[in-house]
């Protein structure tokens, strides 16, 4: 691509900035929050909103796909070219709740542009990322002269991300067909900073369990069967006490049999990221950073499979004391899982492990929730390279690598459709992301409209 493309594409988008601006904020009074049932309407509003917008932008075909539980919306413009790789754009058009009163300085559902940002719940998070693929696929065919996108364009756009998702796996399964894709966009994340564009590479999976122990079948008192009756909240606490080793590492059997370990190019890549640990120590409100040995703290929050203790409890805690042999006790368990582990497998291996350092006497109940797999793609990989340089053709400098600790609804895609995810987003961590006063930087919107302006291009060539 010549500098003279590049120039048209910033030119167009400047010239529609104002109308792109206004759209966006049409979209952001409608109160989508799906984890609200009085919203649901509001939600359906938003899918309608949406689907009507991408016919308007030139999408011959866009539809509303029910669910059990809120719409998704689905739109596809095929590529003129026979040839043409085909690229799947995911996000979601349902927000997290917010009211005034929840410290915001106006009206959550009322968006209002100051200093060059824009506030308004689900600016960045994440109706803004999702719209500014309206503009940037205009921008590229403006400025290629192009009648249809480089590649065969699809959109899918989910209604319950804030709610966890719930339908998601099934919606993807049951149309994997009109969901085939080459390679799968995910915008619905971050940057480094302000200052430093970033391209995630993955994401960490999640599995978790409630483990529920039970001893007398009553509280019992201490005194006259203490010592001579199994405890269940003393084996609980055993149990905790070995879920790790000495060097932090998650101490059940097989837990990192198959896990994909960090490469020295990847960690020299996060090592040149601008991360001051004193900084993240005071936004994690925390006095030390812990972890396993050998890692740092990037490695271990984005590269690194875990173990915590979520919630324990058992026996008597009020004021005073109590002295009983509790009935009962319980602790909930979360692990985040990186490439290369399978969540069912993680599941059999800690029931297992578990329920080998029950002691006899003791009964139990071991509940798992619906897990997340976990995604990554490879630095090498051209559909990656080529998203890097689209960002860096609009930045205008080095792009830099990130992964994402949590987990998302973006592993789906890849398990279903069997196609590398790759994350083109350009949120920072000042936008405050489900708190009060979300934002999205201007500027670094419209970069995101160029970025997908370019990315067309570069991944038609990269995926021949």
């Amino acid at each position: 691509m010549s500098d003279t493309s590049d120039s048209a594409v910033r030119t167009y988008t400047e010239q529609h900035r104002t109308a792109f601006l206004d759209d966006l904020a049409e979209w952001l009074r409608i109160p989508s929050v799906s984890a609200q049932p009085e919203h649901d309407g509001d939600v359906r509003r938003s899918a309608e909103w949406l689907s009507a917008k991408l016919a308007e932008t030139g999408f011959p075909v866009t539809e509303i796909w029910e669910t059990p539980g809120a719409p998704a919306v689905f739109a596809e413009w095929p590529s003129d070219d026979p040839d043409a790789p085909v690229v799947l754009v995911y996000g979601h058009h349902d927000v997290q709740p917010a009211a005034r009163e929840d410290g915001w300085s106006t009206d959550p559902f009322d968006p209002v542009i100051r200093e060059g940002r824009m506030y308004g719940r689900g600016a960045a998070d994440d109706k803004g990322q999702v719209f500014f693929h309206t503009l940037g696929v205009r921008a590229h065919l403006a400025a290629t002269g192009r009648t249809t996108p480089a590649v065969h364009l699809k959109l899918l756009v989910e209604g319950e991300e804030e709610s966890g998702s719930p339908h998601f796996r099934a919606l993807a399964q049951g149309r994997a067909a009109r969901l085939a894709a080459d390679a799968v966009i995910v915008s619905d994340t971050g940057m480094w900073d302000e200052n430093t564009p970033t391209v995630c590479t993955g994401m960490r999976g999640l599995a978790e369990c409630e483990i529920e122990l039970f001893g007398p079948g009553q509280d019992i008192h201490s005194g006259s069967f203490g010592g001579a009756v199994p405890n269940p909240a003393t084996a609980l606490a055993r149990l905790v006490a070995a879920l790790h080793d000495e060097d932090g590492r998650v101490a059940v059997p097989g837990f990192y049999d198959g896990v994909a370990e960090l490469t020295e190019t990847e960690r020299a890549l996060f090592a040149e990221l601008p991360f001051d640990e004193a900084t993240w120590l005071r936004t994690a409100s925390s006095r030390a950073t812990a972890g396993e040995t050998g890692y740092s703290t990037l490695e271990r929050v984005w590269a690194r499979p875990t173990a915590e203790v979520n919630g324990i409890g058992g026996g008597y805690q009020g004021a005073g004391s109590k002295t009983v042999i509790p009935s009962s006790a319980m602790v909930k368990l979360s692990f985040r899982l990186v490439a290369g582990q399978d969540p069912d497998r993680v599941q059999e291996l800690v029931r297992g492990w578990a329920e080998s350092r029950i002691p006899a006497g003791v009964r139990h109940r071991i509940t798992f929730s619906p897990a997340t797999r976990p995604c990554l793609t490879p630095l090498d990989h051209p559909a990656l390279q080529a998203v890097a340089r689209a960002m860096g053709r609009a930045f205008g400098t080095k792009i830099l690598f990130t992964r994402e600790g949590g987990s998302g609804p973006a592993a789906d895609l890849q398990d279903v459709l069997g196609a590398p995810v790759l994350f083109l987003g350009i949120s920072v961590p000042s936008d405050g992301w489900h708190g009060p006063d979300e934002k999205v930087e201007l500027d670094l919107l419209l970069k995101g409209v160029e970025t997908t302006a370019h990315l067309w291009g570069e991944l038609a060539a990269a995926l021949r």
